[in-house]
């Protein structure tokens, strides 16, 4: 069983930098999607143990960082690598061994909607493992205890909220054991006390298990609460990085503009447009 009281605090001061022990590597990384391109000669480290979270404005390239660390796409330059190793050069079954290192919590959960909570979780044991049944139950139920849902394993997706789905999907994402676990707006669509179970769950999850997360996210508050390190990912690169405190005090216009959700900035109210009397036709009148 998992004891949440004797948890470590996150190291808020944490360098990250070529020089630290990396579980997952970005190097000189440029990719996208036909010819657009999302990400242009990126280079990120995300040391073992902890905390990372990408930031920035939609579209920007986070959740394609994600997609890029478990080869959902691939770089069309560049390297990225996961314990040292460059994925790229991976065959389909080392491709699948090290996905079964990564655990991943969708955006809204994505739950089986005709399975069970249970069923949920024990899925990617059952599909990846030769367990025996009596062991799938022990370890689901230990799964699910650690998100304080193991008396809700009998009920289905459609009868539980949305802050459970989350937590039933994050049981399953550590059903593994993973040694990296990804998380893609893990607060979206949240009401205040989820968001703060969920963002407490992902902090002593990491620190419980020893394991690394990554978490893509916008709600600025709970990110930093949580997070040993901030990315900011924008106009194909990276803008800014660093802890949470020193984000809150950057000078960077597009930082500052985030943090404090100001309406205009770097990121543009308006989107760019003829000018307003062209439209009107106002330029031609008397």
């Amino acid at each position: 069983m998992i004891h949440f009281s004797h948890l470590s605090p996150s190291s808020s001061d944490l360098p990250v930098s070529p020089s630290a022990t990396a579980l997952v590597e970005l190097r000189g990384v440029t990719c996208g999607y036909g010819d657009r391109i999302i990400l242009r000669d990126v280079d990120l480290v995300v040391p073992r143990g902890a905390v990372v979270a990408l930031m920035g404005t939609s579209g920007g390239g986070k959740t394609t960082v994600l997609r890029l660390i478990g080869r959902q796409i691939e770089a069309s330059a560049g390297q990225v690598r996961f314990d040292g190793t460059d994925i790229g050069t991976l065959d389909r079954s080392g491709l699948m061994a090290m996905r079964r290192r990564m655990g991943m919590l969708f955006q809204f959960g994505a739950l089986f909607t005709d399975l069970s909570v249970f069923d949920n979780v024990a899925f990617p044991l059952r599909e990846h493992t030769d367990l025996p049944e009596p062991m799938i139950r022990d370890l689901v139920l230990m799964k699910l205890d650690a998100v304080g849902l193991r008396g809700a394993r009998d009920l289905m997706p459609s009868q539980i909220s949305g802050g459970m789905s989350r937590r039933v999907a994050l049981a399953r994402a550590i059903a593994l054991d993973p040694e990296l676990i990804m998380y893609d707006e893990p607060f979206a669509g949240l009401d205040p006390i989820s968001m703060g179970v969920a963002a407490r769950l992902i902090r002593q999850l990491n620190d419980a298990l020893g394991v690394t997360s990554i978490v893509v996210s916008h709600d600025v508050d709970e990110t930093f609460s949580i997070a040993d390190h901030i990315v900011f990912i924008a106009n194909g690169g990276i803008a800014a990085q660093g802890s949470p405190e020193a984000l809150r005090r950057s000078d960077d216009p597009l930082v500052r503009q985030f943090v404090s959700a100001a309406p205009d900035g770097p990121v543009r109210f308006h989107y760019a447009a003829a000018p307003i009397a062209e439209d009107f036709g106002l330029g031609a009148r008397r």
